[in-house]
């Protein structure tokens, strides 16, 4: 489904979360707790298919899924040349909320690697300065294979798996063009471009968000760094944020889920429930 220019899926159960807000057991109390409104932040050049094993742990259990990838040339070039062009997706993320009439429902955020770690920072940031946000209600974030620093040989594995079915020209074209802009930006200017664009990883370490935070990860990663996330863990503790964080030890980017199933599944179900009832 698509609003505007969002290229979006939702699923919504046959008895949405909202619903259950009047069922009530024998003895007069809810006989189920509220299930949040789970927003998927896709990892650069997912496809659709592969949130879906995702979105299927949560639906199941009554809850409305959104899923949306940000496009990978605004991930890897527009955020890399210091322009925010995630921010206007998303603010309409978050309209989508009041389009189908949820904004009243609790929202969890599952943010895959550094492509959603970069949208989710401006989902933080809308929700804190645009008054029509600020009142919708996020019970906690799940983190999956990130967020890292900047970390070029990463980035380059990242974009290069992106452009894997791309001309063999083109995708060295463009690897080359993204690793000139990162080194330019990224090191050469760093001082100049720190002046307008703070980087994404810096901003959510010192995010104002105080709801609960799951990170998983693994050392093996070879796109992001487990000690970049550990770090981030750290930060978000210094700020009083309640943090659990998983090592995979083994499993490769975004892959949790596909080695561990069941303990992924049940990680990421109890941390849910936790938040809805905090």
């Amino acid at each position: 489904m698509a609003r505007a220019e969002l290229d979006y899926t939702i699923e919504i159960p046959d008895q949405p979360c909202w619903s259950q807000k009047d069922s009530s057991s024998q003895g007069g109390k809810e006989a189920r707790t509220r299930q949040p409104v789970v927003i998927l932040l896709g990892w650069g050049g997912c496809r659709d298919k592969n949130l879906a094993k995702y979105s299927a742990i949560y639906h199941k259990r009554g809850c409305i899924v959104i899923r949306y990838t940000a496009p990978w040339h605004m991930v890897f070039f527009s955020e890399s040349l210091g322009i925010p062009s995630l921010r206007v997706l998303a603010q309409k993320l978050l309209e989508l909320l009041f389009d189908y009439e949820i904004e009243q429902e609790p929202l969890l955020f599952h943010v895959f690697s550094n492509a959603g770690a970069m949208l989710y920072r401006y989902v933080l940031e809308l929700l804190q300065t645009h008054g029509r946000f600020c009142h919708l209600r996020v019970v906690g974030a799940i983190f999956d294979s990130g967020p890292g620093d900047s970390n070029l040989v990463g980035a380059l594995r990242a974009l290069s798996a992106v452009l894997e079915h791309r001309p063999a020209m083109l995708r060295l074209l463009l690897l080359v063009a993204f690793a000139l802009v990162a080194i330019l930006f990224h090191i050469l200017l760093a001082p100049l471009t720190g002046l307008f664009h703070t980087h994404f990883y810096d901003r959510l370490q010192d995010a104002g968000s105080c709801w609960p935070e799951l990170y998983l990860y693994s050392r093996a990663d070879a796109v992001i760094r487990a000690r970049d996330v550990e770090l981030m863990v750290e930060a978000r503790l210094g700020h009083q944020v309640v943090v659990h964080s998983v090592d995979f030890v083994s499993s490769a980017h975004v892959s949790h889920l596909r080695d561990y199933p069941t303990y992924y599944a049940s990680l990421c179900v109890d941390f849910m429930h936790n938040c809805v009832q905090c």
